[in-house]
């Protein structure tokens, strides 16, 4: 009932003017670069970090989890029109969704993904607002050495599910643990890593970071990869589902719902494995098998929309209550939270209820949004296809420049805008994910407080960090997620020169 009192109030002002222009904003923006490839929504967010500095912080918010929902619906229409996803969680809608388009059903196919994205949206924000108090409630009997065995975990599950080697992620992170000690130390008053540079005394902004990393490096890196313009299959006949659609379509969103939302709240990797969770459950569960090779299974399509969608609300759920972040977008949006003084967690729904339950209540209001601005506006998202690539990076470029500018102002800052930008670039071609290095700079200094808390108040014994059984446990499982990968490589190799 707390909860549910709590949301009510929540609407009361996620409903405001402002708030519903922040909302409406977030979720064209957010469609927008879901429809176009290459550009996602932590691209997105981090760009807009540095424009938003002196804004509404609730509405800032709001608008950035506008375009994270948004970008998820958006996905699907590339994926479907022209068999390349905006977004690597629309891979698996691309499989069949294409092989509907070529077969004169691009119309249904993007439905079925609008209104699956649509219920699992609302049933997976039904889930945040009801167990993220419940989370809440969990983590405020945290002692501070439970605290930093939990920025362990985060550090280790993130540097081993983004990219496509653990060692990779592991270095990336440890860049960013190290960029967080830059500036001077809270508790000595002392200068590390400073260089001499009066510039850096504040440390190293995460705003800058992000941009640089996410906004410059990947419109670099887009653009060493161009290639020619895909064929944009046609809309022929009804947008709208038949009968037997919408009999095929209930199970699919329901079972991908129930995917999404449970593995999105994991530190599993974002959304990539519950859709193809659910496109390989509703294969084997298809009446229709001869429809997924041929003309294209409408299942095919639901099913990992709704897992898609529902994983981005599973997301939020250890954000606001623990500021755990379990996606790349996630990061840039605890790097949001940071930017206006804000840290999630348990702390925050005490501190800022209005804001935290404001955020909460207008996902369900960009819900709504979307499923209302997706199917009428299709050819008009269509048409941003058009748009030539060498303008659109270009753009981000100046965009990502000019937010710089307008924070701080000073050379020092574009020259560590370009610094990471080219960073970022580097480390994309090389396959070293940057979602770790934002993690470590945002929770490296945090982790380093909460480290030194406990010692201070166990006066220097290093086993206060095992004594409590929270932190035993998350260190155990800390332990376990960094040594699996490895072991796992190991046995495979071991196997294969077996046979």
């Amino acid at each position: 009932m707390e909860s549910f009192a709590a949301l009510l109030q929540g609407f009361a002002v996620a409903l405001t003017p402002a708030k519903l222009m922040y909302a409406s904003l977030g979720v064209l923006l957010g469609t927008a670069v879901g429809v176009l490839p290459g550009i996602g929504p932590a691209v997105t967010v981090a760009l807009l970090l540095p424009v938003t500095f002196k804004l509404d912080p609730s509405g800032s918010l709001i608008m950035f989890a506008g375009i994270y929902y948004g970008a998820m619906y958006g996905g699907s229409t590339t994926s479907i029109l022209i068999n390349t996803p905006g977004e690597s969680a629309s891979m698996a809608t691309a499989l069949q969704g294409s092989l509907m388009a070529k077969s004169g059903r691009a119309g249904p196919a993007l439905a079925t993904a609008a209104i699956g994205s649509f219920v699992a949206g609302m049933i997976a924000t039904l889930g945040i607002a009801f167990f993220a108090p419940v989370m809440v409630k969990f983590a405020v009997s945290f002692g501070p050495e439970d605290y930093f065995a939990l920025m362990v975990l985060a550090f280790v599950t993130v540097s081993a599910t983004f990219g496509d080697s653990p060692l990779k992620g592991l270095i990336s992170l440890f860049a960013g643990l190290s960029l967080g000690l830059v500036g001077i130390d809270k508790l000595s008053g002392q200068s590390r890593l400073t260089f001499g540079l009066p510039e850096l005394l504040d440390g190293v902004e995460v705003t800058t970071l992000a941009v640089g990393l996410f906004a410059i490096g990947e419109a670099l890196f887009v653009v060493s990869q161009h290639r020619g313009k895909d064929e944009i299959l046609r809309l022929t006949g009804s947008l709208w589902m038949s009968a037997q659609d919408w009999r095929r379509s209930w199970g699919p969103w329901l079972r991908g719902t129930a995917f999404g939302f449970p593995i999105g709240a994991l530190p599993a990797g974002g959304a990539e494995i519950p859709t193809f969770l659910s496109y390989s459950t509703e294969k084997r569960l298809s009446k229709h098998q001869q429809e997924w090779d041929t003309v294209g299974a409408i299942e095919g399509v639901a099913g990992p929309e709704a897992a898609n969608n529902a994983s981005v609300a599973g997301t939020l759920v250890p954000l606001l209550s623990l500021g755990l972040p379990t996606s790349a977008t996630a990061a840039i949006l605890l790097a949001g939270f940071q930017q206006f003084g804000l840290n999630p967690g348990p702390l925050l729904f005490a501190e800022n209820p209005q804001l935290v339950w404001g955020l909460i209540a207008s996902l369900f209001i960009a819900n709504v949004m979307l499923v209302v601005l997706n199917l009428p506006l299709v050819g008009l998202w269509v048409q941003l296809l058009k748009i030539p690539t060498p303008w659109l990076y270009a753009g981000i470029l100046m965009f990502a420049a000019m937010g710089s500018i307008a924070t701080k102002g000073s050379v020092a800052e574009l020259l560590m805008l370009l610094v990471f930008g080219v960073l970022g670039f580097m480390m994309r071609r090389h396959g070293y994910p940057v979602a770790p290095m934002v993690v470590g700079l945002i929770l490296g200094p945090m982790a380093e407080s909460q480290l030194r808390r406990a010692l201070q108040i166990s006066l220097g014994d290093p086993l206060v960090l095992v004594q409590s059984p929270i932190a035993a446990t998350l260190l155990a499982i800390s332990a376990i997620a960094l040594i699996a990968p490895f072991a796992l490589k190991g046995l495979n190799r071991f196997r294969a020169s077996e046979d």
